[in-house]
Order: structure tokens, then sequence, then C-alpha cells
């Protein structure tokens, strides 16, 4: 329970800035340098006591101090999933190198999922951009490590790229460049179980927004995918390698993911 604490204060924390680095992007507003948090509405600067993650929206009932406008429920739920996400990860690894690298991960693929959810669009800077990471925490893995990323990388991208061109555009190519970057962190072995995971997760969500009224039968509707992607990512870093021993045992594959090392 003690790790699991640890992990949501990381998380809450880690998540209400990538909650500002998703919003700031998709309006095109820089989030370093001196750029100082607001209110969207007043535009009141925050002070340090307005900036703590989960407590300050349930202290001051999601409302601005200096003007007394709601100020939405997105910073409460990002935040609260981030704390879970990250308390669940340094459950299964504890304090580790494979918790640092699952916990980059992890971010890395919710920062992706905010701005595709909230514009459907994926950064090229961020899905790609998670490479540089990925084999960074490869590098003391050598040769055999960095391999298996480049593999990895390169089995999420052509999956995708495949679909796109049989589809004729009917995915975007961030999903492709999302999956890249997630493989070259988790390998060609387990992106694969991502891949499975996270259309599985986006077909579950077409059902629901279906049911809801929110989408059509039949008629040509755009349904973001990297937040189902990232889900199927995050189940991945969590369970994928329980996945590859099921797989292993009971089909009699060979597949032995070197993730995490």
């Amino acid at each position: 329970m003690a790790l699991f604490i640890i992990g949501t204060v990381i998380g809450a924390c880690l998540a209400s800035f990538i909650n500002v680095a998703a919003e700031r992007s998709v309006s095109g507003r820089a989030w370093w340098g001196n750029e100082r948090s607001c209110c969207k509405i007043c535009g009141k600067k925050l002070s340090f006591s307005e900036l703590i993650p989960i407590l300050t929206f349930i202290f001051q009932r999601g409302r601005c101090r200096g003007c007394g406008n709601f100020i939405g429920m997105r910073y409460f739920v990002v935040e609260v999933t981030g704390a879970l996400a990250s308390g669940l990860l340094l459950m299964r690894w504890g304090i580790s190198y494979s918790f640092i690298i699952t916990l980059t991960a992890a971010f890395l693929l919710f920062l992706n999922a905010l701005t595709d959810y909230e514009e459907g669009y994926i950064f090229d800077i961020f899905s790609i951009g998670m490479l540089v990471p990925a084999f960074l925490f490869r590098l003391p893995g050598g040769v055999p490590s960095l391999l298996n990323g480049l593999y990895g990388a390169a089995a999420g991208f052509c999956i995708f790229a495949l679909i796109i061109i049989i589809s004729r555009g009917g995915m975007g190519w961030g999903d492709a460049f999302l999956m890249c970057g997630l493989g070259g962190f988790i390998g060609w072995e387990l992106v694969l179980i991502a891949f499975y995971l996270g259309i599985m997760a986006g077909g579950l969500g077409a059902l629901y927004l279906m049911y809801r009224g929110k989408v059509k039968w039949g008629k040509k509707q755009s349904i973001p995918l990297g937040p189902y992607l990232a889900f199927g990512g995050f189940l991945t870093l969590l369970y994928g390698q329980d996945i590859l021993f099921y797989l292993n045992k009971n089909f009699g594959l060979k597949l032995y993911s070197s993730f995490p090392w």
C-alpha cells in the first residue's frame, strides 16, 4: 500500500504537467520557460496552493479562486488517472529501473492520448520523440536490447502503415507513429500484444459510443484511436510479460521479451 501511495503522488504531479503540455500544444501556446499557469476564464495567475494536483480541485470544489467559475472536470480526471496509473506501475515493478522505464512510456502514451482526444491529432514530436528515451533506456542492455527496440519500432509502425494503405487513409499516420514510439520501448513481441489490446479497446469504445448515440452506424465518423492504443499500451506495460507467459505455456509459443531489462 505504501508503494501505491507513493506512486499516486508521483503520477498526479506528472499528470498535472502533461495535461498542461497537451492543452497548450493543442492551442499553440508555449508550456515551458516563463509561462505561468492561469485561469482560462478570468486570466488570474495561479499560486502554488492552487496548483496542488487533485487536492486543489477538491478543496476549491473545482472552481477558480478568483472568478468562482467552474474550471471543468478534465483536470481532476486526468490527475486521478495519472495517479492510479503510476500507483499500479510502482506496485507492479517496485522501486526499480523497470518502474522508471514503464512510467516514462506510460505518461508519454498519456500525453499523446490527450492531444488526440482533444484535437483528433497526434503530434509527431510527441509520438516519434518517444524513441529518444526508449533507446536511451536500452543502452545498458547493449546491441541485443537496441535491436529489440528497433524491431519493435518497425513492427509498431508497419502494422499501422499496412492498415492505412489498405484502408486508403481510414486511419491517420499519427497512430502509426505512436505505435512506433511504443515499440521502441517494449520490443516487437509486446507491441503486437499492445496493438491487439488497443484495437479491442477501440472496438468496445466504438460500441459504447454507438449505444450512447454519439456515433451512428453506417456513417463515416472519425473516432480518435490514440486513447485506446495508449490504454492497450498501458495494459501491456503492466501485464505484457504475464500474457507472454500464458501464450507460451498454453500455445507452445517461444516469445520471450527482454522488456523490462
